[in-house]
């Protein structure tokens, strides 16, 4: 193995890259990413950087310095637009064919857009350093801020505009906000911190597009029932998508994302995936899935890279197995949650309430703790990713409740 190239130049391929150079490859590694920048940190975007307490350099994964100790070859600016299984080769947009022996796929997702979304002023998605950056500029004291989408960049964003002296309006047309990852009880319970500060919460609202004001400006967001929601700032939260469209004619099973074993092997020998884009199969939930996480991409990265030399030695690959762990900043609240939910479970409030905007909430899935919900809680909820990976019952996760009572 001569040449390993690595399609996605954030956590998750970095990670990939620094994990080969540890485990002593020291063959041609290329990094292809679709942005003109070195890996940065996303998770301040929503926040630090879109506040105005950051500046862009801030959010940068490591220094020059040690990125030139990995001796990697940029390929920056330019995304790959296919790959060839049968002659094992990535291109790139520019035209330019790269020759690999090893692939670590880690593109990640592209935001969801609302339907014909138009491109007038005032009217953003937030996935890139530049999204912030512009949606930066328009968050003004008085300004109305609509977020479509209550989900947790929504209601970061949502939190992050209030604080900079913004009327703030979300629109959810789900029943609850957050509840694809926290269910909808819970998701209301983590939300509280919004009513506290003054942001519109509206649920069960279906919006039909955006309104002109000026040309090619946008004045309001339009309802299903004829009402117009005010606006001079329109953030479309409505999700991630994988980055999957350059494979189309890969080979690669796709299926909301590139379909992985338990090893992260994408079906063909050598090739990998990991980060938002990886669909694999999780032993510990014993389902397939996807992540959108930090902390999963992170970890992947470093496992696909393993795995991929593991194999090409001889050696049995490893199949990650893996808690789930995400966190969000919302005002003062820390909302962080680890395991899996998926809508089935019974959540019940162990430690703390709502009303005091603190609480830890267990999730149980025939008697099986299989994740847990922290808000403003973080001593008290890390130690329960520990007994998640160890497949605890509820009742050896009461025992750890009735040990932070006693203490």
């Amino acid at each position: 193995m001569n040449t390993i190239v690595i399609v996605g130049s954030s956590l998750a391929g970095l990670r990939a890259a620094e994990t080969l150079r540890q485990e002593k490859f020291d063959g041609r590694i290329v990094m292809i990413g679709a942005e003109d920048r070195a890996p940065y940190d996303r998770p301040p975007l929503s926040k630090k950087v879109l506040s105005g307490e950051w500046d862009a350099d801030r959010v940068t994964l490591r220094k020059p310095d040690d990125l030139a100790t990995l001796n990697l070859e940029w390929k920056l600016g330019s995304p790959a637009v296919d790959l060839n299984t049968s002659e094992r080769t990535v291109t790139l947009a520019s035209g330019e064919t790269i020759a690999f022996d090893g692939l670590i796929i880690a593109t990640g997702g592209i935001v969801k857009r609302l339907p014909n979304q138009p491109t007038w002023r005032g009217v953003h998605t937030l996935r890139s350093l530049d999204d912030s950056l512009a949606l930066r500029e328009e968050l003004a004291d008085g300004r109305r801020v609509v977020v479509i989408g209550a989900g947790f960049i929504g209601l970061e964003v949502a939190a992050t505009a209030r604080g900079r002296g913004c009327e703030v309006t979300v629109l959810e047309g789900l029943e609850a906000p957050m509840i694809r990852g926290l269910g909808a009880e819970m998701g209301r319970n983590a939300a509280l911190v919004h009513e506290d500060n003054g942001v519109g919460l509206r649920f069960g609202v279906r919006v039909s597009g955006l309104v002109e004001g000026e040309p090619g400006v946008v004045a309001g967001v339009a309802l299903e029932t004829g009402e117009v929601v005010p606006a001079d700032v329109v953030l479309v939260g409505i999700g991630v998508a994988p980055s999957t469209d350059w494979l189309t004619t890969s080979g690669l099973t796709i299926r909301d994302g590139v379909v992985c074993d338990r090893t992260l092997n994408a079906g063909v020998r050598g090739v990998y995936a990991a980060g938002d884009v990886c669909r694999w199969h999780n032993d510990l939930y014993d389902r397939e899935m996807r992540v959108e996480h930090w902390t999963t991409a992170s970890e992947q990265g470093a496992a696909a890279a393993r795995n991929l030399l593991a194999v090409a030695r001889g050696e049995e690959p490893k199949p990650f197995v893996d808690v789930p762990f995400f966190w969000s900043d919302q005002f003062t609240a820390r909302i962080q949650f680890v395991g899996r939910s998926e809508g089935g479970e019974n959540a019940t409030i162990v430690v703390g309430s709502p009303e005091e905007r603190q609480f830890v909430a267990l999730y149980e899935r025939e008697g099986r703790l299989v994740a847990a919900l922290g808000v403003s809680r973080p001593r008290q909820l890390m130690p329960f990713r520990k007994l998640i990976g160890e497949r605890a019952t509820m009742e050896q996760a009461m025992e750890l409740v009735r040990s932070f009572v006693a203490t």
